[in-house]
């Protein structure tokens, strides 16, 4: 059996993994390890040992071909960054396509306008997963509905609020009927005014992808947060605030080569930025050089990571904490 879902990230050839396993785009590997075994306890055979011989095969190749797939996606690192840097990717192209987003259900509606996204998105998901896999002949409608809210969620963190376009038809191939996401909890306040979802217009398009880094940054998500500094850079090359965090961000991941590239380009762009000068007291810290000497230069330009040596506080707690020695 085949399954097609023509709504949400799935109306742009791109299967939603998250949405499979009922989750939010930002879950970590705990609680996507936890939501799968559920999923797969409520799939195995002997759950359905009462059933019918066609609901029996139905949670057999929901499990091999929607669940399983998708838990291996996201259950490794480097598949999981790689897969929501993509999710982010299309987050921005839908921005531009806004016009033309569709949403059938009153869910995802309330969210692309609400003032505050992330309390709601993350309720609206946590409701929808509790009743997922409850009716296996539900399973792909509900699928669709948390792919909307994710839709939805992905083009909200990149900035953009919109009115979604009111859909043409009723709601594309799925199993079920089109109801409303259970969203629970209130919308927040307008007392949030230029939070991180709503950014203020003042903030320039490489301000937001800075912002969003930064953020990105703070929770150690660095594949996702050097995506953002990417696209910033593509915008303004010669910005020395992203050259500064990417060399962050390359520190972090041990990268030492490409962290004095970026710290190097963001002295010559600004010398007195202080990030860029602790991160290059960092490099040598880590190499065990002295500063300017000739061995740790060429140590610099192997490109060969260098093991963490800044203790458990982070970078930021290395690079402006602790005692010198």
């Amino acid at each position: 059996m085949s399954f097609r879902i023509e709504r949400g990230l799935f109306k742009y050839d791109l299967t939603d993994h998250h949405a499979v396993l009922g989750i939010p785009v930002d879950a970590d590997p705990k609680e996507i390890r936890k939501r799968y075994l559920k999923i797969a306890r409520r799939l195995h055979p002997d759950r359905c040992a009462s059933g019918s011989a066609v609901e029996k095969q139905l949670a057999s190749d929901l499990l091999s071909k929607l669940v399983n797939p998708a838990y291996e996606q996201l259950s490794q690192e480097r598949s999981r960054a790689e897969y929501v840097a993509i999710l982010m990717q299309m987050g921005r192209r839908l921005i531009q396509e806004s016009a033309s987003v569709e949403l059938y259900t009153d869910g995802a509606r309330q969210l692309a306008s609400a003032p505050n996204i992330n309390h709601l998105y993350q309720s609206a998901i946590a409701n929808m997963a509790v009743a997922q896999y409850d009716s296996l002949q539900q399973v792909l409608e509900n699928i669709a509905q948390i792919s909307e809210l994710n839709v939805v969620y992905l083009m909200r963190n990149g900035g953009k609020n919109f009115s979604p376009s009111p859909p043409n038809t009723a709601s594309p191939q799925t199993h079920g009927s089109t109801s409303s996401s259970p969203l629970t909890s209130p919308s927040p306040k307008n007392s949030t005014k230029n939070s991180p979802s709503t950014p203020s217009p003042e903030i320039s398009a490489t301000g937001q992808y800075i912002r969003r880094a930064q953020e990105l940054i703070n929770k150690n998500q660095l594949a996702l947060a050097r995506v953002e500094l990417q696209d910033a850079l593509k915008l303004e090359p010669n910005n020395s605030c992203c050259h500064s965090l990417l060399g962050v961000v390359y520190l972090k991941q041990n990268q030492i080569k490409m962290a004095k590239v970026h710290f190097d380009r963001t002295l010559q762009l600004d010398p007195k930025d202080e990030q860029a000068l602790a991160g290059k007291r960092k490099i040598e810290q880590i190499l065990g050089q002295k500063p300017g000497s000739a061995k740790s230069a060429a140590k610099l330009n192997t490109g060969t990571k260098q093991p963490n040596k800044s203790g458990g506080n982070g970078l930021f707690g290395g690079l402006f904490g602790g005692k010198k020695k």
